[in-house]
């Protein structure tokens, strides 16, 4: 049973009148996590966001993205001594928080996991991407601005 519209929208006027800058609540198996945004994150509003937590968030077919241009990306070009980081919604990935900004990350760097890899951005919902693994960037596969599907390979750490 999906958590109830009613409480969502309570939980959002109770963040937007204190001084949080995430909540997250558990139902049973349900989870919803409130998020206000960092200053340097693009968003379309100041108003806080849903993101559920632990579901991808797939964007309905007539609001995806056409089809990358670029060719998929074969086994072979993945078959490196490392784990494939894949995208786990379907959206536009962005390399940096802001136009001007630095990447997120860069082939060669060293990265923990919780390091945020690159924003995904679905339905106007900006969902920053965090490292499940450790270690060095050996490959990044998708360019800035470029759409993505769910479970589409993004980049290959070792």
């Amino acid at each position: 049973m999906a958590m109830d519209i009613r409480k969502i929208k309570k939980l959002i006027e109770l963040l937007e009148e204190s001084n949080l800058a995430e909540l997250e609540i558990r139902e049973g198996e349900e989870t919803v996590r409130l998020s206000r945004w960092p200053k340097n994150i693009p968003m379309p509003s100041a108003a806080p966001t849903l993101i559920p937590v632990g579901t991808p968030t797939v964007a309905p077919a007539a609001m995806t993205a056409p089809a990358s241009p670029h060719a998929p990306v074969a086994p072979a070009d993945l078959a490196h001594d490392g784990t494939v980081v894949r995208s786990p919604m379907v959206g536009t990935y962005y390399a940096a928080s802001a136009p001007n900004a630095p990447p997120f990350i860069k082939v060669g760097q060293q990265i923990k996991v919780g390091d945020t890899l690159g924003i995904i951005e679905a339905m106007k919902m900006f969902n920053p991407i965090e490292s499940d693994v450790a270690g060095t960037i050996v490959k990044i596969l998708v360019q800035n601005g470029q759409p993505v599907e769910f479970d589409e390979p993004l980049l290959v750490v070792q």
